[in-house]
């Protein structure tokens, strides 16, 4: 019904913000990530959202992004997640995470967001990974992880660190997150970007 909705952001309250549209307050449930977000009360801001209809309820979710309400309306098709489901899993894990933990079968990452239990994750992976695959931009680094591809992205060096990370019990999710997150230069070798990457996960 809405595609988005741009305003004054008039209020901030747990799990929902209320936007001031020429003199009405529409409020929006949204996640944590999103109110941290946020800029203070007063100032314009403009929500994607998404419309939820039913017998007893009329609500209003938001997001930050179209990639997130796109990833969200995915989410919100699995059985069991449901709009709040959807909203704790976008908010928890960013779009390019979550999307690759779905194309990885990372069942320990989708699981570890709250109210999503290890069956639950299941389903998200069984019914959404052949669609997450179509959003995966060719050569992207989730890709290259799983499937061993090289199209000039990681070297061969970040691989191995990230193969050896998750030997260690680290999630696919955490260990290719930790590994670009710290940044190895080209010349590294693997067991030097372990050595790196290992305090971006404890």
């Amino acid at each position: 019904m809405f595609g988005y909705i741009k305003g004054t952001l008039a209020e901030i309250d747990e799990g929902a913000v209320t936007i001031d549209v020429q003199g009405i307050g529409i409020q929006i449930l949204v996640g944590a990530s999103l109110i941290g977000a946020l800029p203070v009360i007063g100032s314009q801001v403009k929500l994607y959202t998404y419309t939820y209809v039913k017998e007893d309820a009329f609500n209003l979710f938001g997001f930050g992004s179209k990639d997130e309400l796109e990833l969200f309306k995915k989410l919100i098709t699995v059985s069991g997640v449901g709009p709040k489901g959807g909203l704790a899993l976008i908010s928890q894990l960013d779009p390019s995470e979550l999307r690759f933990a779905i194309y990885s079968a990372d069942i320990k990452t989708i699981s570890s967001v709250s109210g999503i239990g290890k069956k639950i994750a299941e389903r998200v992976i069984l019914e959404l990974k052949d669609k997450i695959a179509l959003d995966m931009p060719s050569g992207a680094e989730g890709i290259e992880l799983i499937t061993g591809r090289d199209d000039g992205g990681l070297a061969d060096s970040q691989k191995d660190a990230v193969e050896a990370l998750v030997a260690l019990g680290y999630s696919a999710t955490e260990a290719s997150r930790a590994v670009r997150a710290c940044k190895p230069d080209p010349d590294m070798n693997a067991d030097e970007i372990l050595k790196k990457a290992l305090p971006f996960l404890l």
